[in-house]
């Protein structure tokens, strides 16, 4: 899949970024496939502590490949002749797009967007997949699937009231509208702007990285999807829990005595510690 997503990895850094800047990075079968392989390929990687989703060229993703629109008059849902690995046990994302976009939420470790251009339709919701959406003040978002008489089908309808409200959410579906990375981020649709995403998402990155990374990923677990209060509050204590006293929260504590950077042993393969 290198023709159309690339993926390297730097200092607990993994970058997978979007390689088909000729269609603005459209998502087309190749696409969807490409995209789902590299997440899964992070998966069970140790040693990658946080994740950058960027793009080469000057849009994100402009959503569909028009060929997709195409077939749809007939019918036809070409998403669903990807070749894909099965989807994580009790994962609620099973569909091609749904995939492409919610496999960033369940990857272990937290994966920053870096927006610029275009982030239209799909698009849009493969960065809402990510915990952070770092996007160029001019950026242009919108959730179009509307334009082209269909509703969102990659998990936005989940993850964008998640973010912004049902309001909100409902007004950006119903019309369709496009909005700059500026408003994006006063809607709560993006985390912040820069002029440079891909540069603030990568130093963002290895910031994180830097972290006990137990603790970075059991803080993951805790912001995912609300739970009831009590479970919530129940599960705060289970990851503080299997943290304390731990070798890399000793580490971090010894250092900040020290005035020294610490050094974090990466997580051992297996089920994550805590009941998350």
């Amino acid at each position: 899949m290198s023709e159309r997503v690339r993926t390297t990895v730097d200092d607990g850094v993994a970058e997978v970024r979007l390689t088909r800047p000729e269609r603005r990075n459209a998502l087309d079968v190749a696409q969807f496939t490409a995209i789902v392989h590299a997440a899964e390929a992070l998966r069970d990687r140790t040693d990658v502590r946080a994740v950058v989703l960027s793009a080469d060229g000057p849009d994100f993703c402009a959503g569909l490949d028009r060929d997709m629109f195409r077939a749809m008059r007939s019918g036809e849902r070409l998403s669903a002749t990807a070749e894909l690995p099965p989807p994580r046990e009790g994962s609620p994302a099973h569909a091609t797009g749904q995939r492409a976009a919610y496999v960033w939420a369940e990857l272990d470790v937290p994966v920053i967007a870096a927006v610029q251009g275009h982030a239209l339709g799909g698009g849009l919701q493969i960065a809402l997949g990510a915990d952070l959406r770092i996007v160029a003040p001019t950026a242009t978002l919108s959730v179009l699937e509307i334009i082209w008489g269909l509703v969102p089908d990659m998990g936005g309808t989940l993850l964008l009231p998640q973010l912004v409200g049902r309001d909100v959410a409902r007004d950006l579906t119903f019309t369709g509208r496009t909005v700059s990375g500026t408003e994006a981020v006063a809607l709560g649709l993006a985390t912040r702007t820069a002029e440079d995403p891909r540069a603030a998402a990568l130093a963002t990155a290895h910031e994180i990285a830097a972290r006990n990374p137990h603790a970075v990923r059991a803080a993951k677990r805790l912001l995912a999807a609300p739970r009831p209060p009590a479970e919530q509050l129940a599960a705060e204590q289970a990851e503080f829990g299997a943290l304390i006293a731990s070798p890399n929260q000793r580490e971090a504590v010894t250092a900040r005595l020290e005035g020294r950077d610490p050094v974090f042993a990466d997580p051992a393969p297996g089920p994550p510690a805590g009941t998350g």
